[in-house]
């Protein structure tokens, strides 16, 4: 009832679930919209937005966008409804009653009502207490602190109180990076100096959950604060993401009382740091949700195991072999654009498959083995560190210079392979054709992106062909 006119609306031909909900319980399918090759009772057909409207009288041909438009047109001709654009913002309490949080600096008096706190006063500080369990009666902790409440009033000397409830903590995230630019300074929230040296944040990212509402107190804070002429910008970001959340093994969110929380100290007693690293920036892309999965850290454990192992097939040559010297280019070049564009499970797949071709040969030389320590030193630093220093390399593989690569070196015969989602082509990737199936594979979950939104059940990969994910 919370969505639009709260009517039930319902479309099995061109929605999964109630095309799962009809087949279920034998209700009639009629196809809306046209456009697929196959008969939405043998299937469901989801790509509407390149189809074209059927069984639908005057909207007839239109196309779904079109038709939106004159369905509203229409209605309005008619005088049934009117056009209304529906916000989801609603308003937002302030005030919490607990003891953690920024106080409110208003003092409240009988007389004077609620009065704001001498500026001279500020910034107002949290008293020492022993308790932090809330009062009996819904009040914040404060309100037993008596000697903190009970106040003068500013304006007319008074008895007053001071406001018990804090500040939500969206209230202090939404301006802290604010003062980074200048923690030390006592006169201002940050120097005018500071300020149009270090703003706007080149890239901030944060939680899925946060991206609409962290995101809009932090701007309406700052646009505040540029209306004063506190802040030389307008905008406090110049770029901001989301990272995917992480699901427990059963696809629900980690929670105790799911029962499905994983903690990372078991993880790392048990595999090592280096592995809870790998399998993080290899569990899927860093945009979307991704289910935890205990044989995916099993096998990013034996990936490092494979790296530890190289050391013994290390000859000695500080250049590339001529016949991987088009795959160490391509490598460091795929590697390189995806850290760049938080591509990490791509990036970790392509050394993957550069270490299936070290393995191939029963030989790595010096400088490949350099190369790839530093490529794979972002993900697992640890045992990059050891076993540089084991290798005899200079110095360390964080003060290194990241690889560089021929852009002519790495050209080389591709195939365009299609994608398939559940069976139906969603996509097309270019590859290698000598690729091997987890890099194809990993490259063919991008291309998707937020077509993966349930569990991964299969994968399948017919060699310069196609792919097919099958998920429910």
């Amino acid at each position: 009832m919370t969505y639009g006119t709260g009517a039930i609306m319902a479309v099995p031909a061109h929605d999964e679930r109630d095309w799962d909900f009809a087949k279920k319980f034998n209700l009639p399918i009629i196809e809306v919209v046209a456009g697929s090759d196959v008969s939405v009772q043998e299937q469901v057909y989801t790509d509407v937005a390149t189809g074209t409207l059927v069984n639908s009288e005057f909207l007839n041909g239109l196309s779904v966008a079109d038709a939106k438009k004159k369905i509203i047109e229409y209605l309005e001709e008619k005088g049934i409804g009117t056009s209304k654009t529906n916000f989801k913002l609603r308003d937002w309490v302030f005030s919490r009653q607990r003891y953690w949080g920024e106080p409110i600096p208003i003092i409240q008096c009988d007389h004077c009502g609620y009065v704001p706190l001498e500026e001279s006063e500020l910034p107002l500080e949290l008293p020492e207490v022993e308790s932090y369990m809330p009062t009996d009666n819904g009040e914040s902790p404060l309100a037993a602190m008596t000697d903190w409440v009970n106040v003068i009033c500013p304006h007319c000397g008074g008895p007053a109180r001071r406001e018990t409830d804090t500040m939500p903590q969206w209230a202090g995230s939404s301006w802290y990076f604010l003062r980074y630019t200048d923690p030390e300074n006592k006169e201002a929230l940050a120097s005018k100096e500071a300020l149009e040296y270090w703003m706007p944040v080149d890239w901030y990212n944060g939680g899925m959950e946060h991206t609409t509402l962290h995101l809009l107190y932090s701007r309406f804070w700052h646009r505040f604060l540029y209306d004063e002429k506190v802040v030389p910008c307008p905008e406090p970001y110049q770029k901001r993401t989301s990272h995917g959340m992480i699901l427990g093994s059963n696809g629900e969110k980690m929670s105790k009382s799911r029962g499905n929380v994983v903690n990372p100290d078991d993880i790392v007693q048990d595999y090592g740091a280096d592995t809870l690293r790998t399998y993080e920036m290899f569990i899927g892309a860093f945009d979307l949700a991704a289910a935890w999965s205990e044989d995916g850290v099993k096998g990013c454990r034996r990936f490092l195991e494979r790296v530890w192992k190289l050391q013994d097939i290390l000859v000695d040559d500080d250049g590339y072999s001529a016949d991987l010297e088009t795959k160490m280019h391509q490598t460091i070049k795929k590697v390189s654009s995806d850290f760049e564009n938080l591509k990490y499970n791509t990036a970790i797949a392509a050394m993957m498959s550069l270490i299936n071709e070290f393995y191939k040969k029963n030989a790595v030389t010096k400088g490949e083995y350099k190369t790839l320590l530093t490529l794979l030193n972002p993900v697992a630093p640890h045992i990059t560190e050891e076993l540089w220093f084991v290798a005899g390399y200079e110095g360390r593989v964080y003060q290194t210079t990241w690889p560089e690569y021929d852009e002519a070196k790495t050209v080389e015969s591709s195939v365009e392979v299609g994608v398939q989602l559940n069976g139906k082509i969603r996509a097309t990737i270019q590859v290698s054709k000598d690729a091997d199936q987890a890099s194809v594979i990993a490259a063919a979950k991008e291309a998707l992106g937020d077509k993966l939104t349930g569990n991964i059940v299969k994968e399948i990969y017919v060699p310069g062909r196609l792919v097919n994910i099958v998920m429910k």
